[in-house]
């Protein structure tokens, strides 16, 4: 990892450890990474620790969660020493996450407009009618066909892929810095997550934004990426620039290139991802 890359978020040696009967459970063990304005995927199985990172970031994690890094910083601010309060800012106006699936992350008994107008109103000063005309310009910028309708429905009146979309709006619309961008896609059909994929990564790159992409999927953060962590077991164990992912050395990042199904590549069994306990160690 470079140091003379600009940083935007900086993190140093990210713990992230939970307090349980049978003892300490560590799902982040000691991972340190840079990120620009700039798009940078974070890959590995269920279990390696990439959503528990994200959370880290916005001090998500809670008790009995707990959180240490030597540093955590967004473009020189120390995350970690800042009050609740002073947190409230930076979630949102400063880096802002899209959960895995809309159906859990947008409020169900409000509708779509009200929540784009109040993620608006808390972090910009600007009256109910002004965040009203930015909302539905917000709707329309991640190709909603018909804003007005999707201002006031419901998140249960949208499907899977409209409520991505408009979670993705309701992120974006404070024009934060940095995008955490979690599974956006799992809930999706593969013709719907290209479309809303597409639709983050140009406004991502118009507005000159950070994007972390927490994702199992390769082949997506190989073709959306600039650069790519892997996980496993908390640790990251290679990095490397995402159009170069074939050339990966490390025998996990080859084991999970290598179960991935090849059009043309035959019938015969997917090979199984073989661990080394000394790859976590």
């Amino acid at each position: 990892m470079s140091d003379a890359r600009p940083s935007l978020l900086d993190v140093r040696d990210l713990r992230v450890r939970f307090l349980t009967r049978t003892g300490v459970i560590e799902a982040v063990r000691g991972i340190s990474f840079i990120v620009g304005r700039e798009r940078l995927g974070i890959v590995g199985e269920s279990g390696s620790g990439k959503t528990m990172t994200g959370r880290a970031i916005l001090r998500l994690v809670r008790p009995p969660g707990q959180v240490e890094a030597r540093r955590m910083a967004l473009e020189g601010t120390d995350i970690l020493s800042l009050s609740e309060r002073q947190m409230r800012r930076i979630r949102g106006e400063r880096i802002a996450m899209i959960m895995q699936d809309p159906k859990f992350s947008l409020n169900p008994v409000m509708r779509i407009g009200r929540q784009l107008v109040e993620a608006l109103r808390v972090h910009a000063n600007v009256s109910h009618g002004e965040a009203r005309r930015r909302a539905l310009e917000m709707l329309e910028a991640v190709q909603i066909r018909d804003p007005e309708r999707v201002f006031g429905a419901y998140a249960h009146e949208l499907s899977g892929g409209m409520g991505q979309r408009a979670m993705i709006a309701m992120m974006l619309i404070p024009n934060p810095d940095l995008l955490i961008a979690d599974e956006p896609t799992s809930a999706l059909d593969v013709t719907v997550r290209l479309q809303v994929l597409g639709i983050m990564d140009a406004l991502v790159r118009e507005r000159g934004m950070g994007l972390i992409l927490i994702s199992h999927d390769l082949n997506l953060v190989a073709t959306f990426c600039d650069r790519v962590l892997v996980m496993f077991a908390g640790r990251i164990v290679e990095e490397l620039q995402a159009s170069r992912l074939d050339e990966a050395r490390h025998p996990y990042t080859r084991g999970l290139l290598n179960c991935l199904p090849k059009i043309g590549g035959g019938k015969a069994p997917l090979p199984v991802l073989d661990r080394d306990a000394a790859w976590s160690a």
